[in-house]
């Protein structure tokens, strides 16, 4: 087994224009896997922050500056060759046209529709994180009713939000699998996904109601042997061996709260932006951040590495 002085640090980027697409380059021939599609990047210098191996890298191999970054996902894999960390940020803002300076291709893609092949194989995973959206809705029907909490939903959605979890602890059986249906009827038309809370719904009644997936709460996720065989598995975390957990399974993401304070637990002890981004820090999966959050927060929750910001009460 390799051991952390075998590792290789590498700086990698996920350049991303205002309409989604992100920058590929294949490898050119001379180099391990040629041929392969990636994403820009390098290694990291001995002692070299990685915010300026990110720069430094892309100045050489596309010649564009940096203007914008924010820190995501941490990737091990091994290769027949060697054994790589891949630090990826999302570069948001930068000077100049990518040009490929080393005499590889270069290809702006889409997470849902990738065009070209084969890709290297640690980042499978990472097109996958990619397809997930930045703002993660949760019902809360109960409150407010189902018909509001619809209408709700539907103005939303046509604003662009892509992902809904519906937890409903408080519905009759039948009356959450009327609204499921409902809010997955709603969500489908518009090219968004929906995932069930493990409290409220079984893998079966995901199926029943044609959701896209479960979410776990903490406690059945502690309690899993192994991920499920369903499309898209999300987990509540609340600390470092919830999300160690949610990795080891393969989640598909994990929300870790309470970020802030809540109206729904008035005085109970939050992580604060600092926290959440310590402890999230070299998650291999992606993470959004929730508690207390709005839309306007989700530029801070950027900032410190998460992958966007759940909310409940501030669906719009």
């Amino acid at each position: 087994m390799s051991q952390p002085s075998d590792i290789v640090e590498v700086a990698a980027a996920v350049i991303t224009r205002p309409d989604g697409a992100f920058l590929l380059a294949r490898r050119p021939k001379g180099k391990p896997y040629p041929g392969y599609w990636e994403f820009p990047g390098g290694k990291v210098n001995p002692g070299e922050p990685l915010f300026h191996a990110l720069r430094r890298e892309l100045q050489e191999e596309l010649g564009i500056h940096v203007e914008q970054a924010y820190p995501w996902i941490t990737r091990l894999f091994t290769y027949t060759h060697a054994t790589v960390r891949l630090c990826f940020y999302r570069v948001v803002a930068w000077r100049g046209d990518p040009h490929p300076y080393e005499n590889q291709e270069l290809s702006w893609q889409f997470a849902n529709n990738i065009r070209v092949e084969p890709m290297l194989p640690a980042n499978a995973p990472v097109l996958r994180a990619l397809d997930l959206p930045p703002v993660y809705a949760i019902t809360n029907a109960t409150e407010w009713s189902p018909e509001v909490s619809l209408a709700q939903i539907e103005c939303a959605l046509q604003k662009g939000l892509r992902l809904v979890q519906i937890r409903e602890k408080g519905m009759t059986k039948e009356a959450l699998r009327a609204f499921t249906v409902d809010v997955v009827s709603l969500a489908h038309r518009s090219g968004a996904r929906v995932l069930v809370n493990g409290y409220t719904g079984n893998l079966d009644f995901c199926r029943e109601t044609g959701a896209d997936g479960v979410h776990f709460p903490a406690t059945q996720l502690m309690d899993l042997a192994k991920r499920p065989a369903i499309a898209w598995c999300g987990a509540s975390c609340h600390n470092s061996e919830e999300l160690f957990r949610a990795e080891q399974l393969g989640m598909d993401f994990a929300v870790l709260a309470p970020v802030l304070p809540t109206l729904s637990h008035p005085g109970s002890a939050t992580l604060g932006w600092q926290k959440f981004a310590a402890l999230i820090r070299n998650c291999s999966i992606p993470v959004y951040a929730l508690g207390g959050l709005h839309r306007g927060d989700l530029i801070t929750a950027w900032e410190h590495g998460g992958h966007g910001i759940g909310m409940m009460r501030g669906i719009d």
